[in-house]
């Protein structure tokens, strides 16, 4: 097979900038529009938790995505979306783990592809075409 197909630093970068890229746009969203905490909050504080936490979602949508697309401290970037994606799966869609669209796929599919991804890159790191390598 041709070399170019056999990179797997460059398969890492387009997976960080995929990753990174779709996910900060749900992190603009609440930047701009702070009231989205609210609902965050108040479904925290259904399951017992200090709504305050609802604040933890600009590391996992804003701080998170930064540093996968920049390629520095992906790890952690990774785990912080990872973790904000638990917490969206647990609070918020839990009740559509075994839901399908009319079109067959799962109903979670993108949230999904999200907790995925950044699992693997916190188990793999940012590759070499990244600011600070890990």
């Amino acid at each position: 097979m041709l070399s170019i197909f056999n990179n797997p630093a460059f398969g890492l970068l387009l997976l960080r900038l995929t990753l990174g890229g779709l996910m900060i746009f749900h992190g603009f969203a609440k930047v701009g529009n702070p009231g989205s905490l609210d609902f965050i909050g108040g479904k925290l504080l259904e399951f017992g938790l200090p709504g305050f936490i609802a604040y933890g979602v600009f590391l996992g949508e804003v701080l998170g995505p930064v540093l996968i697309i920049f390629g520095v401290f992906s790890r952690l970037g990774a785990l912080l979306v990872a973790g904000n994606m638990v917490f969206a799966l647990i609070l918020v869609h839990s009740d559509q783990f075994a839901n399908f669209t009319k079109s067959g796929g799962w109903e979670l599919e993108l949230q999904g592809f999200f907790l995925m991804t950044a699992l693997v890159l916190l188990f793999t790191g940012s590759g070499r075409y990244a600011i600070k390598p890990d």
